[in-house]
């Protein structure tokens, strides 16, 4: 396979193909299974590695005179051959243009003819040819001055000319000089020294999920008010049917926090926690496989030598996102001061990841919670004491008239019943007892184990626990009732007790 690879490189794949029973001869003694160069399917990118983004503008149309209208920063963008190309040509041209100006006047007043007479004065002494015009304007523009040729004053309309190539010579120079050299100092070359990690690991930290890539600063001077952000570019379709194909979401590296602010003295590790918030929330080992997505990282600083700032972009597809790693330490303490191994820059080990996606583990956690037994115990009690005390309505409705006169009120056993049942439903807590419990609680040297039989003791009993808690008038009443009931005859009692039996 290595021989394959030294042959045909490493844009292609090794695939083995084993030949089926049907229709083929076996394989003979010593020969392995067949072996097929495929080309590897090489992924689109968005940005490159280097930082360099994919797009290409065509079909402008009239909106080409744009480019003119900046013409600065259009000659800044273009490459370096074209900007050498241009600043050639446009000081060769105007070179050629001026000179062709003075042998034009020269000719004009006839000093090609005369220039060797010996009392004759011409516009321009010694300027005899083009080639003398020619070296005359080099030397006044390059303001050499060799003192063989010079202006004289007999030629009016030579002073102008004068005046317009100093002017038109300036403008020139101020803009293509200037054009280079903004070009020179641009700070692209700043950003090759940042480098960023081949790979972005996805791996347990603090007991989150987290999204984690590295980026480093390889020079001693430092990124001034270093920034950090991601894109997410992945192809979506909306509810409404319109389908976005690089469709940009915010990727938090704390941004809330202040944490996409760096320090970047040392190599950083910067992490994304996947949460309900992020875009990766249902993104498992799993479905990475069939995932088709993009992470473009963006850092941004001022570089402290220059003052310019300084962007250097990367990002990693799907297949450079590796599922349960973790960076190589680099930093180590020596004698004196912290040294950073950036032969480990790049180095990843696996760790113990769960393969379910954020999603996929909250939803584990909530059906395995216990949390979830109580509440469905207080609603079968109250659907319970629902119950009872519609059985109970129909036995109050069903007694004697002097009967139901006696207690007082017809509804009051259901509101007795109905306040018992309410103080039956009582959550574990303590906070959540009677009132009567709390101030018990409250009185120090009762400890929980008293309470705890308390709370029992009164649980245990609904009825009376709710009598007392029942204002003053109803508690009479209720008492009233009773001494009323022990009262009544034998033969009324006997038909009560069959009744409610």
């Amino acid at each position: 396979m290595s021989a394959l690879r030294r042959k045909f490189g490493d844009d292609y794949q090794v695939v083995t193909t084993s030949s089926s029973s049907s229709g083929l001869q076996p394989q003979g003694p010593g020969q392995g299974p067949q072996q097929q160069l495929v080309p590897k399917k090489k992924r689109q990118r968005f940005v490159d590695k280097n930082g360099r983004c994919n797009v290409q503008h065509g079909n402008l149309g009239s909106e080409t005179s744009r480019y003119l209208s900046d013409l600065f920063t259009t000659l800044v963008d273009l490459k370096w051959r074209w900007n050498l190309f241009i600043f050639i040509l446009t000081y060769t041209v105007a070179w050629l243009f001026m000179a062709s100006m003075w042998w034009v006047i020269a000719y004009s007043r006839g000093d090609l003819n005369k220039a060797h007479v010996g009392n004759y004065t011409p516009c321009v002494a010694n300027v005899y040819n083009f080639p003398s015009a020619f070296l005359f304007f080099i030397e006044t523009e390059a303001t050499i001055g060799y003192g063989y040729r010079y202006i004289t004053d007999k030629c009016p309309e030579g002073i102008i000319l004068f005046l317009f190539q100093s002017i038109l010579g300036s403008i020139v120079d101020a803009f293509l000089i200037g054009c280079m050299f903004i070009k020179m100092s641009q700070p692209k070359k700043r950003a090759e020294t940042l480098m960023f990690s081949e790979h972005a690991v996805i791996s347990m930290r603090d007991g989150k999920l987290t999204l984690m890539f590295r980026v480093g600063n390889l020079r001693n001077s430092h990124m001034v008010s270093a920034q950090i952000r991601c894109k997410l570019l992945k192809s979506r379709q909306t509810p409404e049917g319109e389908f976005l194909p690089l469709d940009q979401l915010e990727l938090d590296v704390g941004f809330s926090t202040g944490a996409d602010q760096l320090f970047l003295v040392s190599p950083l590790t910067i992490c994304h926690v996947i949460d309900a918030k992020s875009p990766f929330y249902d993104l498992s080992q799993r479905s990475m496989q069939s995932e088709q997505f993009e992470i473009v990282v963006i850092l941004e600083g001022i570089v402290e030598t220059t003052g310019m700032t300084c962007q250097a972009r990367t990002s990693y597809t799907e297949d450079e996102v590796l599922w349960g790693h973790r960076f190589f330490p680099v930093i180590s303490l020596e004698e004196g001061f912290f040294k950073v191994d950036y032969s480990q820059f790049h180095a990843t080990f696996e760790v113990p990841t769960p393969p379910y996606s954020v999603k996929e583990q909250e939803e584990m956690l909530l059906m395995s919670s216990p949390l979830i037994a109580p509440a469905i115990t207080n609603s079968k009690e109250r659907h319970n004491s629902v119950e009872c005390l519609d059985g109970l309505d129909d036995i109050t409705t069903k007694l004697p008239s002097k009967l139901q006169k006696i207690t007082g009120r017809e509804d009051f056993p259901k509101k007795l019943l109905r306040m018992s049942s309410t103080t039956s439903e009582k959550a574990y807590s303590l906070g959540d007892l009677p009132m009567k419990l709390q101030r018990i609680s409250s009185v120090p040297g009762n400890s929980e184990e008293k309470l705890v039989s308390k709370a029992t003791k009164m649980l245990s009993d609904p009825m009376s626990q709710s009598v007392a808690d029942l204002p003053p008038k109803l508690q009479k009443m209720a008492g009233g009732a009773a001494r009323m009931e022990g009262n009544l005859p034998a033969k009324l009692r006997k038909m009560n007790s069959d009744r409610f039996t």
